[in-house]
């Protein structure tokens, strides 16, 4: 199965990620924007692996998430994107 993860790079998607792939045998593509809760590193088990793609995009630009979605034409979608830490939002809510 096709799936594309956002939030990929994150403590919680990385895991996913890796169980998609690894145990699991799904083609995943993982869209992160690479803030400040990303770690790619996690993801470094798969850097080989022909069924795992990581593409840094923001899930806030519609052009690039919806190129991204026809070029690899997912079968499931598994969101978690997201920003936390509360007191961020309170010094750039535009941001959330």
């Amino acid at each position: 199965m096709r799936i594309l993860v956002t939030g990929g790079c994150g403590f919680i998607g990385s895991a996913l990620v890796l169980h998609l792939v690894q145990d699991l045998g799904h083609e995943v593509l993982t869209l992160d924007a690479m803030t400040y809760a990303a770690n790619p590193i996690s993801l470094q088990p798969l850097a080989d692996d022909p069924r795992h793609r990581l593409e840094q995009a923001d899930i806030c630009d519609p052009a690039r998430v919806h190129a991204l979605y026809a070029e690899f034409r997912p079968e499931a979608v598994m969101h978690l994107a997201a920003e936390s830490h509360v007191d961020r939002s309170i010094t750039d809510p535009g941001a959330f």
